[in-house]
């Protein structure tokens, strides 16, 4: 499976990830719930939890890239 950690999806941002997640309480919110979507996402797609349906799946992946799309506006501002 694809890695979407957030450090990997914008490796360029790094830096500024790790700064805004130790100091910034409105950063640390979302990536906390991107970090908790994703590893669910990645729990039902390697088969841990298979209690799911395509829908519910698909619903959690646009979960992610809507989160992904604030954090990258975030961290661009």
């Amino acid at each position: 499976m694809e890695n979407h950690n957030l450090t990997h999806e914008f490796p360029e941002l790094e830096e500024k990830i790790n700064d805004f997640r130790l100091n910034d309480e409105g950063f640390k919110k979302l990536y906390v719930n991107y970090e908790e979507v994703n590893a669910l996402i990645q729990h039902y797609e390697e088969g841990e939890q298979n209690h799911t349906t395509d829908d519910h799946l698909t619903d959690l992946r646009k979960k992610r890239v809507h989160l992904k799309d604030n954090l990258y506006s975030y961290l661009k501002e």
